[in-house]
């Protein structure tokens, strides 16, 4: 935190910055189709600046240049080692201009700017070090054969990938996508979230000047339904891996099966369990990692541990615990680097969050509950009923339920009924309980005594509505962006002899 700058220099650098405002297509800023989006900060509602907003032509322009620089090699036939060394200079262009890049994360998404410094713009850095790393260090395979043959099991890159980004993490999205996609060797489209824009077009700029050929990595600003569902339904891409809601991340299973098959990666909702049995200990500790996964972010995370569901022998000491470290979170100006808690991203968003905001009997609100302007505190709502739409329904902003159980069995009854399954917390003194517990949750991500998500090492993703058709991070997001293909050489000598059923 010692290396952040005070409010005033960051508003000062906020006045300063030259927001990019076209279209990236074939290696440089493009009007596109003549249409604008306005880019609004959500702490204050002012406008940022007027973006491009692309159209279905655009999307075929891009795809058209996507394909041609894929065809034509100039990125996927260089070496391994070739692309490790762009995307590392990309790395280092990223972390040269970390502080532009945080503050336009920032003022774009009403992230606290903090976060943007400490989290969002070095995560992002770490994950392209990461991949470009393992480009040259993922080995191909034989199989067994006998001596008369060899085979060879080869991955090649898919081809033309659409990357469909998020509103709540636009930058660090971007890299867990376009990091693996493009060290596979292919050639990629991002279409940012429409209220999120800014920091996507300037990584593109900067992916040029590290050495990405043109047409190799272009972004579409856009609405959904301008950008996002011509690139689904387009014939020539190859694969759309998108992150967002479970109802946009099922359009796109639609657009595939209308149009070319096309590979669709997933990763959507969350309504993730924070569990606490009889037995947790440091319960200051739970509190801490409890409220941390619940509000962090503003609580607009897929991943956000937004259900707690405590053992009613533990309850009411964690509860002061809990209500304790809420008062602890700031909330306030995101350029102001105290603040924990920023804004949430819009209005619309806002009213879909204030209509949580007043259960009725018998749920109690321990902390929270109000807007004041685009800002939420943290909000806790005891005595939540399980099929209740707080303890349901992925809420998406800083709104913590809390579901008393009489049991680990109940625990796992009430935790595994969700249509979700992104990711759980379990607290427990007993190692093995807590182990066999993590192993019955029904989630692709599971923490014991701690909140968090695993590092670049480990796959992202989840189980049921949560996610479809692969993982972000780790080598299974490398492999995810590749086809696998089978080369047999015969080695034989004579011809092939009949074979009996």
């Amino acid at each position: 935190m010692s290396d952040l700058l005070t409010q005033e220099e960051y508003q000062a650098l906020a006045q300063s910055i030259d927001f990019p405002r076209a279209a990236f297509i074939d290696g440089g800023f493009r009007a596109g189709s003549g249409q604008t989006l306005t880019t609004k900060n959500p702490a204050t509602g002012e406008t940022l600046c007027d973006i491009a907003a692309c159209s279905a032509a655009d999307v075929d322009l891009a795809v058209q240049k996507a394909r041609e620089s894929f065809d034509q090699g100039h990125w996927r036939a260089q070496s391994p080692w070739h692309r490790k060394s762009v995307l590392i200079r990309l790395a280092k262009l990223i972390n040269r201009n970390r502080r532009e890049l945080a503050v336009l994360e920032s003022l774009d998404s009403g992230k606290p700017i903090a976060d943007c410094e400490t989290v969002d713009i070095p995560e992002a850095v770490q994950t392209l070090l990461w991949h470009a790393e393992a480009i040259d260090k993922i080995y191909d395979q034989c199989a067994p054969t006998g001596e008369d043959a060899v085979a060879m099991i080869v991955r090649e890159p898919v081809g033309v990938v659409a990357a469909v980004l998020p509103w709540n993490f636009p930058l660090l999205m971007l890299a867990w996508k376009i990091a693996p996609a493009l060290g596979a060797g292919n050639s990629v489209i991002v279409k940012p979230a429409e209220q999120t824009t800014l920091t996507a077009l300037k990584i593109a700029q900067l992916a040029s000047e590290a050495g990405v050929p043109n047409g190799v990595l272009q972004v579409l600003p856009g609405t959904g339904e301008a950008v996002g569902e011509p690139l689904g339904r387009h014939h020539d891409v190859d694969m759309v891996s998108f992150t967002g809601s479970t109802d946009t991340g099922r359009r796109f299973l639609h657009y595939s099966a209308d149009s070319n098959l096309k590979k669709v990666v997933l990763e959507c909702g969350g309504k993730n369990p924070a569990i606490v049995l009889e037995d947790a200990e440091h319960l200051d500790l739970v509190a801490q990692h409890v409220v941390n996964g619940a509000f962090w972010n503003m609580g607009e995370n897929c991943s956000a541990s937004s259900r707690l569901i405590v053992h009613k022998a533990v309850k009411e000491e964690l509860l002061k615990h809990i209500v304790a470290r809420c008062r602890e979170w700031r909330t306030g100006d995101p350029l102001n680097p105290a603040n924990q808690m920023g804004a949430l991203i819009d209005s619309e968003h806002c009213k879909k969050v204030a209509s949580y905001l007043e259960p009725k009997d018998p749920i109690k609100t321990l902390v929270g509950g109000n807007f004041d302007g685009p800002f939420l505190s943290p909000t806790v709502f005891d005595e939540v009923p399980a099929n209740h739409a707080l303890a349901v329904e992925e809420i998406f902003g800083p709104v913590l339920a809390v579901v008393t159980v009489s049991s680990t069995d109940e625990a796992l009854q009430v935790s595994n009924a969700s249509q979700y399954g992104l990711s759980a917390s379990v607290f427990s003194a007993n190692g093995k309980q807590a182990l066999k517990t993590a192993k019955a949750v029904q989630a692709g991500m599971v923490t014991i005594n701690c909140y968090g998500e695993g590092d670049i090492t480990t796959p992202f993703g989840g189980y049921k509505q949560s996610g479809f058709g692969g993982r972000d991070n780790s080598l299974h997001a490398h492999d995810q962006y590749t086809e696998v293909k089978t080369i047999w050489i015969d080695l034989s000598d004579t011809a092939v002899q009949d074979t009996v059923a």
